[in-house]
């Protein structure tokens, strides 16, 4: 096992893995843009280094700056966590010419999976069905219009290097081609840098199912079921859940095997999940696309099986065994989780950046909630909003669902807008409640809401007693100044290393500082 691993990345991601780091004995080292320098991940670390300004392109994907600290910290590996530089293969090498570890899959299964269109052909090649279109990039409008002729409309844009829905234009007939084809290319360029897209036809009121797969150095894969991931805005999910209120297990079966026959086929190691549509009208399902990193909504996978991935992903790189095979895949219960965003919903889910004020975090049975902040902390406007992963398990999906309901109601914040009003109303839809589910449910329930009248549930911080807020805000504030004041700073010396120069921080219970840049 490693003795330090070095975490590539920021908030409730780095925070995942620092737990999982310490879980196994493991000393875990953080980086830090300049507005991340108190982040809860770095107050959480045990050697936090900066690497930079604010935009991620001279921070995060810093590539230089990352590895010259994992070397300086001493660490002998580095998580990538999700975003960022994960799914990025010429960082895979960078770190193995570094003489470090990486946890992911190897640097050529990334590339071929990273590409959409090659992606595309292994699936073809490996005999899993894909949705009918292109597997090479459209050289030009015109063969864009011929194409989409010949599959017939609707069709959809997608680019080549994409994901998260940027890149992707939905098109309903030729009138709307030529604009759908330039700002889908521009829009790839500016994300990935590469203006490449391809054409598939468009699989109408699909649902969204991914499979989590897993596999070893020494050749063992397995799968650990589906999650339902149909709920999505702007083509980027917001609500999963595992398993799929299809429930089938011979569909279960069948997909898990179509996964890790792709897995197979680029050799994979590492987690990884493998994403189709799938019609419920014909019960037919198509490969998608292949994330080759941990997802963001991998707590519902864990809450079911039991299993912890990220602790896996770190003993697989260490080179040890899976710590479970096939037979030992069980799934007990029904696990659903919200990403909590600083958002508007109001305001077409405008980003809501600023300072929170307050924060109440729900709990009780079968809640989870994973954060990479706290009371006090700024929501910066240069990364994603994202301020918390909330799930909720239960032995039914209703139970699940109605754990949810009360966690949601529970949640407060203060100082920013949140999306958790938006979810409450979600949880107590009758289209929800009932599992009728496919990518376009979002648009539809806009539709519901705007018909009846609100009943968000619950107890917004922001809907607190004036002078409440503010006492509960001043006091986040003071305990969090107590333990990075300058007297904690001269009093002791430590390893830790913030922004390059020593700082102090103190192993014992309770007794933690820094220091501020």
């Amino acid at each position: 096992m490693f003795r330090k691993l070095l975490i590539a990345n920021r908030g409730e991601i780095a925070v995942r893995v620092i737990r999982a780091c310490r879980d196994l004995k493991v000393s875990p080292v953080t980086v830090f843009s300049e507005p991340d320098a108190q982040a809860l991940h770095v107050r959480m670390s045990d050697e936090a280094y900066g690497i930079g300004p604010a935009p991620s392109n001279q921070s995060y994907l810093n590539v230089e700056a990352i590895i010259a600290a994992a070397r300086r910290s001493g660490a002998e590996a580095i998580h990538p966590g999700y975003g960022f530089l994960a799914e990025n293969a010429e960082f895979a090498r960078a770190v193995s010419a570094a003489g470090l570890t990486f946890v992911g899959p190897p640097p050529d299964a990334m590339e071929v999976m990273g590409s959409k269109t090659s992606a595309r052909r292994a699936a073809v090649a490996a005999g899993v069905p894909v949705v009918p279109g292109t597997t090479q990039s459209l050289k030009s409008y015109e063969e864009a219009r011929v194409t989409a002729g010949q599959f017939g409309y609707p069709v959809m844009l997608k680019a080549v290097a994409g994901g998260g829905g940027k890149g992707m234009r939905q098109v309903a007939t030729e009138s709307e081609l030529l604009s759908a084809f330039e700002t889908a290319q521009s829009e790839a360029a500016s994300a990935f840098g590469d203006r490449a897209i391809y054409l598939e036809k468009l699989v109408e009121r699909p649902r969204h199912i991914e499979i989590q797969i897993f596999a070893d150095s020494h050749g063992n894969f397995v799968h650990l079921g589906e999650r339902e991931c149909s709920i999505q805005r702007r083509h980027q999910k917001v609500i999963e859940e595992c398993p799929s209120p299809i429930d089938d297990s011979s569909l279960r079966e069948r997909m898990g095997t179509a996964a890790i026959k792709i897995a197979k086929a680029v050799d994979y190691i590492g987690a990884g999940t493998v994403e189709f549509l799938f019609s419920d009208a014909t019960r037919e399902f198509y490969f998608l696309e292949m994330n080759t990193r941990l997802q963001v909504e991998h707590p519902v996978t864990e809450l079911v099986t039991g299993f912890d991935l990220v602790r896996e992903q770190i003993n697989v790189a260490a080179g040890a065994r899976l710590s479970f095979s096939q037979d030992h895949v069980r799934w007990r219960g029904v696990a659903i989780e919200c990403r909590v965003y600083a958002e508007d919903p109001d305001n077409s889910f405008f980003p809501s950046p600023g300072k929170i004020t307050f924060l109440r975090a729900p709990t009780g049975p079968g809640i989870r909630d994973d954060r990479g902040v706290t009371a006090g902390d700024e929501v910066s406007i240069y990364y994603d909003p994202m301020i918390s992963k909330l799930a909720a398990w239960g032995r039914t999906r209703a139970e699940a669902i109605d754990r949810l309901r009360r966690a949601l109601d529970e949640y407060a914040v203060g100082g920013i807008k949140t999306t958790l009003p938006f979810f409450r109303e979600i949880v107590r839809d009758e289209e929800f409640i009932a599992g009728r589910l496919d990518t376009g449910f979002i648009a539809r329930f806009q539709e519901r809401r705007s018909e009846r009248p609100r009943a968000t549930g619950g107890t917004q911080a922001d809907s607190l007693q004036p002078d409440m807020a503010i006492i509960a805000a001043a006091l986040a504030y003071r305990r969090a100044q107590r333990k990075i004041s300058p007297s904690h700073r001269s009093n002791e010396q430590s390893k830790w290393k913030l922004a390059g120069r020593a700082a102090a921080l103190n192993r014992g219970p309770g007794r933690r500082s820094s220091e501020r840049r």
